[in-house]
């Protein structure tokens, strides 16, 4: 089983940026332990990193046609607007499952709303980096069905 984890705008400078709201975990830790946790359960994880919108849909559209078996998208500010990669993970015919290392609900309120929210499985907020893994843990029960 092969997993995308796809991580947006901004999300190289964790562990620099605002640790109040992320901590001080960073990209290569969140990484690393994904890898670890997918190892556990007998799947691949595949991450992808970018602050280019354009690069994000062009990924998106890579995963659709390399027939990755779930995707793991924490998209950070894109979230909120993005209605490119809302569109773009609109083609996958796979459980997507959206994560935040921060409760999104309890920011900023242009931080509440989420234009994946209609077409993702379900969404994992508010928990560091362990909504990294319960969204893994979440997208594999839901692909394996």
């Amino acid at each position: 089983m092969k997993v995308l984890m796809l991580h947006g705008i901004n999300h190289n400078m964790f562990g620099k940026r605002d640790p109040l709201q992320y901590g001080t975990v960073t990209l290569a830790k969140i990484d690393a332990t994904l890898r670890a946790l997918g190892e556990e359960l007998g799947v691949s994880i595949e991450s992808f990193q970018t602050n280019s919108e354009r690069e994000m849909c062009e990924r998106i559209h890579q995963g659709f046609l390399d027939q990755v078996d779930a995707v793991l998208i924490n998209a950070g500010a894109w979230t909120h607007y993005s209605y490119g990669i809302r569109d773009a993970l609109a083609i996958l015919t796979v459980p997507v499952v959206e994560v935040h290392m921060s409760n999104i609900h309890a920011r900023e309120p242009f931080r509440h709303q989420s234009v994946f929210a209609e077409i993702v499985k379900g969404q994992i907020c508010g928990f560091g980096l362990d909504s990294y893994l319960l969204g893994l843990r979440a997208v594999v029960t839901a692909a394996t069905g």
